[in-house]
């Protein structure tokens, strides 16, 4: 299989986190073992949103913002490159025509953000369609995909699987209403749609919910 791995700087880096990202290695490593051909690509998280406070606060628009969040996340791919294939992998692929060509090359690649205005999730997916994936898990810091935002929302309820229509409408929805929360942002949804993308949304402060999404057991929220 052909898999996206989608990790959430929610999970590894807000704050950065040592432990965690080396459990992401450990699962990582074990997919590539079961033959697996894998994409990850990584989010910034709270370092990321600092340094576009500093860079807003410095004058700067929100292209030079972007930038520099971008920055940030491909240090997070950076570090877990690293660790699987030492200094040689220092490099992260930037575009996603150097993506596929580390995962030819390696069976794995690892990335971060790729241009102002797109989101990781967006990334993640059009990696997703690029490689003709069978399958994107998110790893992000909620069970699964919820009815309303469940931080906000006491009586959010978790949806066990839904279709990308379902997902589009819910998003539409909250597009309306006050502390919007998106657990997949609406360009993403638009590219899952489209591709018809299998997708699963797990809890990602567990790394081995990524290993049983794999396996399909029942676990977060499944898109399909």
């Amino acid at each position: 299989m052909r898999i996206v791995l989608r990790i959430g700087g929610s999970v590894i880096a807000s704050p950065p986190d040592p432990k965690m990202l080396n459990r992401y290695v450990e699962v990582i490593t074990q997919i590539l073992r079961e033959g697996h051909g894998m994409i990850i690509v990584v989010g910034g998280g709270r370092p990321a949103r600092e340094f576009i406070q500093i860079a807003k606060d410095m004058g700067m628009e929100e292209p030079e913002q972007d930038e520099v969040a971008i920055s940030i996340s491909r240090v997070f791919a950076q570090l877990i490159s690293m660790k699987m294939g030492g200094h040689e992998w220092k490099d992260v692929p930037t575009s996603l025509e150097e993506a596929r060509d580390a995962l030819r090359r390696r069976g794995v690649a690892v990335m971060g953000g790729l241009r102002p205005g797109m989101t990781t999730d967006a990334v993640a997916a059009l990696a997703a369609s690029e490689i003709d994936a069978d399958l994107i898990i998110k790893a992000t810091d909620q069970d699964g995909v919820y009815t309303k935002d469940p931080e906000k929302h006491p009586e959010a309820e978790k949806i066990d699987e839904m279709s990308f229509e379902d997902l589009a409408a819910l998003l539409e929805r909250e597009r309306h209403t006050a502390g919007i929360h998106q657990i997949i942002d609406p360009e993403a949804a638009r590219i899952l749609r489209e591709r018809r993308i299998r997708t699963i949304v797990v809890n990602g402060f567990n790394p081995e919910n990524v290993l049983a999404a794999l396996r399909g057991e029942k676990v977060g929220t499944l898109i399909h």
